[in-house]
């Protein structure tokens, strides 16, 4: 069973679900963009008998408070903060974690400071590594290095229906993807200042680039137990991502699933089945 909660976290709602005897190892689920914990709705039943999981939404997603943008900085380092104060306030201790989309670079940099509290790491399709950038990103780079209102305007595209719900289907076999999560996600978009905190956030992903070197230092002096399970059809983080990360840390598995971005869509048995018996 799913139990839902909020915690207030700086003067922040943060919403988030929790399945799980809290006896059992903890695991952190950071979801990416543009969705919030309703992505992990299929994992959690499938884990809870193994671990205790929570997932949370991050300030300006789903359940979460969603300041305005001239109030609170939308940016990584910032969501990151507020996720590491919430899980000092769960008193959660050391846990594994799982990082996916946006949620690598909020759960990379908790793991850089905070070295001592991982357990492991289930990264799917949570790049740290430019071999994992595809081809969009280039576009992304002449936006952060000369930037516009007219290119910020451009970015609107980012959460539009069509642009959501290929992220969705883009590398998956027909009539496998439910239309329950990428229909949440377009109803998100709708939520007061949506597009403005969103393109803060578009526009500050330049620093996760620029921060990959320290994550990379981090799995080199620490070599955390890491399984790399990818959607090897995703186009936006493509799958020598996935592979990198054994260059650095040589406890790592690296499995490429028949899918693309939301891996979990058509193949959350299957990840949980993998997490189960690589971290059991």
């Amino acid at each position: 069973m799913i139990s839902y909660h909020t915690l207030n976290v700086n003067d922040l709602e943060i919403f988030y679900r929790e399945a799980g005897n809290p006896s059992l190892p903890t695991m952190l689920l950071f979801h990416g963009f543009p969705s919030a914990s309703h992505m992990f709705r299929d994992l959690m039943p499938a884990l809870a008998d193994h671990f205790h999981v929570i997932a949370p939404d991050y300030p300006g997603f789903g359940q979460s408070s969603a300041p305005d943008h001239t109030q609170f900085a939308y940016t990584f380092d910032h969501l990151s903060d507020i996720m590491t104060a919430f899980w000092q306030a769960l008193d959660l201790g050391p846990a594994y974690i799982y990082v996916f989309d946006y949620g690598a670079p909020i759960g990379f940099r908790i793991a850089a400071a905070h070295p001592d509290w991982i357990r492991g790491i289930v990264s799917q399709n949570g790049n740290v590594y430019q071999a994992g950038l595809g081809a969009k990103w280039a576009d992304r780079q002449d936006f952060w290095d000369h930037p516009t209102p007219a290119k910020r305007d451009r970015y609107r595209t980012a959460f539009a229906p069509a642009t959501i719900r290929g992220q969705y289907l883009t590398g998956t076999a027909p009539h496998t993807v439910s239309p329950d999560g990428y229909t949440l996600d377009i109803a998100y978009t709708q939520t007061p200042g949506y597009a403005e905190r969103q393109l803060d956030l578009i526009f500050d992903y330049q620093n996760n680039i620029k921060q990959y070197p320290q994550f990379q230092a981090y799995l080199r002096q620490h070599q955390p137990k890491l399984l790399a399970v990818w959607g090897k059809n995703d186009p936006s983080f493509i799958y020598p991502g996935a592979e990198a990360f054994k260059q650095d840390d040589p406890n790592t598995e690296v499995d490429l699933l028949d899918s693309g971005h939301f891996a979990l869509e058509t193949h959350a048995s299957t990840i949980a089945q993998l997490i189960i018996r690589y971290f059991g």
